[in-house]
């Protein structure tokens, strides 16, 4: 029996700190899961790694096992953590090379529909959301367009429907909102105040903003385009497996599929899509 217990005694002492710290990581994913229903364990560990460590910085701690103490015996702990993780990285047309090629080879293909359905998925505080309405708008395309906005956090999503952005940003949105092909004054479709820019109500009345989880939750309608620009590259493959396999499913017949530069549509699904334009990954669904 000591034999044994002095053997267990050495395999545990020859743990590293990285194999502890990814047994705790792990064991705080699967808390906040079981706890909340919240699910981060397919996400990249490296960016995950950084935030946990940023929060720990932050209340002072020195263990992740401290942080998962606080997140099951601390209440309302958890919407931290949560904001932490969620991706907030965002600005109006961005990427604008992007917007100028769904203007000028997405926008003739949606023309002829009755009604046109695009759901942004990971929306962040909305920015380009508005984007897409104000393209829309500008091609006499918004009034017969739902566009549906989602994100798992929460407060992004509150900060998202107010259509409120600081006006610092708005010089380099404008020069975004120029280079996308947008040819009116971009300043005509806010008001502002000492520091904010806030969109008018005609660019919001089509929208709807939602919480929903792409790693937990399931289609909710059948969409025209999904746009999912810069979400994917945070998921591990078979995370990126479940929301492909989710836009697929939330697709119409001949739907887009938008992602981020530096995105593109998985091994397993190539073949349900074909390139419309492969450099701005615009994919359309087969």
């Amino acid at each position: 029996m000591s034999q044994s217990w002095s053997e267990d005694s050495e395999s545990i002492e020859e743990l590293s700190y990285s194999e502890l710290e990814q047994i705790e990581i792990n064991l705080l994913l699967d808390g906040i899961y079981h706890a909340y229903g919240c699910d981060f364990r397919n996400y990249l560990r490296t960016s995950i790694r950084r935030r946990i460590q940023h929060r720990m910085n932050l209340e002072g701690l020195n263990t992740i096992t401290s942080l998962l103490e606080k997140v099951l015996h601390e209440p309302g702990f958890i919407d931290k953590l949560q904001n932490d993780f969620s991706i907030k990285v965002t600005e109006m047309f961005r990427d604008p090379s992007f917007f100028a090629a769904f203007r000028s080879e997405i926008v003739p293909l949606l023309r002829g529909l009755p009604e046109i359905r695009i759901w942004h998925a990971g929306c962040a505080t909305g920015e380009e959301v508005y984007s897409m309405a104000i393209l829309l708008l500008e091609e006499g395309l918004l009034d017969k367009t739902k566009i549906y906005a989602t994100d798992m956090n929460e407060h992004v999503i509150d900060s998202a429907k107010l259509g409120k952005f600081p006006l610092k940003r708005m010089q380099a949105f404008t020069k975004n909102y120029l280079h996308a092909g947008g040819n009116k004054e971009f300043s005509s479709y806010y008001t502002t105040d000492s520091e904010h820019a806030m969109f008018h109500s005609d660019i919001k009345k089509n929208m709807t903003f939602a919480q929903h989880n792409l790693a937990t939750d399931r289609s909710f309608n059948e969409f025209h385009v999904i746009l999912c620009r810069n979400v994917l590259i945070y998921f591990d493959p078979h995370l990126q497996n479940r929301v492909h396999d989710l836009f697929f499913e939330s697709l119409a017949p001949h739907g887009f599929l938008a992602l981020g530069n530096m995105e593109s549509i998985i091994s397993t699904h190539k073949t349900q899509y074909e390139d419309i334009n492969a450099s701005e990954r615009i994919f359309r669904k087969n």
